[in-house]
């Protein structure tokens, strides 16, 4: 009785009431644990030289990682976890404008506090690893732990298409999960539906740049080693590469977000139910009253998306 009494108190004295506070703190929680466990894996894989880990486990821990950060914020924030993603639902008019530079800040430093919580969990395995040198190339490098970079071979145009064209079919995924005109995924399943998403396009498309997809992944992180002694060399690697998986993924997501609109979401029958056109996710905003009152069972499965403020 006297844990419930102080639980209560605690509740009533710490309660955030604020909407947009709370769906910030949210995404900081899901984007700390999504990037906690997405580096992790990647460090466990380095730092044991592949004996504890390899490149399939590792890209195994990200997209089960996605499973567990939507459901950690899905109902509060819609957990956006990625600026790709944010930036295509305001442009299909389900996420305002306003909200987007707030999200991606947050998403940037939810990102960077995991790094910083990896480089402590791993700090002893790092520095072993590494010899004592933190270093962005070279046999024993340790950087791409927490950011990526382009293989040798690879030119920043190739590289940017890469990650337009993964972004984009991450976006095209994700969408058609969501259309409830469509074949949407059972109620309940998103989170699991997403992560085996993720993990068939790191498996089929991350030996280019390791499939990054997302600019706050990769750029929080990256921020993180540059502060934390790997120095400028994790911005100037690869002619400079750091700003690839920041930009294109946001074009990607464009494209994706633009190719599902015009070959399939705008084609719906215009005689479907109208909580169809409610949830579907279309371009054009769906052509309901004002006053028209939507039910909690009606709202995007899953708290997947924010409502339109």
């Amino acid at each position: 009785m006297g844990t419930t009494s102080f639980l209560k108190r605690a509740q009533a004295r710490l309660r955030i009431r604020n909407q947009l506070l709370r769906e910030c703190l949210a995404e900081l929680l899901a984007v700390f644990v999504l990037i906690l466990i997405t580096l992790s894996g990647s460090a466990q894989m380095v730092t044991s030289s592949g004996t504890k880990g390899d490149i399939v486990t590792a890209y195994m821990a990200g997209a089960l990682a996605i499973m567990v950060a939507i459901h950690t914020a899905g109902g509060v924030s819609g957990a956006h976890l990625n600026p790709a993603f944010s930036f295509a639902m305001c442009l299909l008019e389900q996420f305002p404008w306003w909200k987007f530079p707030i999200f991606m800040a947050v998403q940037i430093l939810g990102a960077f506090i995991s790094a910083g919580a990896v480089y402590a969990l791993y700090y002893d395995a790092i520095w072993h690893y590494s010899n004592g040198t933190l270093t962005t190339s070279g046999p024993r490098e340790t950087a791409s732990i927490f950011a990526t970079y382009p293989a040798d071979y690879l030119s920043l145009s190739n590289g940017f298409l890469d990650q337009v064209i993964g972004t984009a079919l991450l976006i095209m995924g994700i969408l058609a999960m969501l259309d409830t005109r469509n074949k949407g995924v059972p109620k309940g399943l998103e989170p699991v539906a997403m992560a085996l998403l993720v993990f068939c396009i790191e498996i089929s498309m991350g030996s280019n740049c390791s499939c990054p997809l997302n600019p706050a992944r990769d750029f929080g992180p990256r921020l993180f080693t540059y502060v934390a002694g790997w120095g400028a060399e994790v911005f100037s690697r690869g002619n400079g590469w750091w700003w690839v998986p920041v930009v294109a993924p946001l074009l990607g997501a464009t494209v994706g977000s633009a190719l599902y609109q015009l070959l399939v979401a705008f084609h719906h029958p215009e005689e479907s139910d109208p909580r169809d056109e409610q949830n579907s996710l279309v371009l054009v905003s769906a052509a309901i009253p004002p006053d028209t009152k939507i039910s909690p069972g009606e709202k995007d499965a899953g708290g997947m998306l924010p409502q339109k403020n």
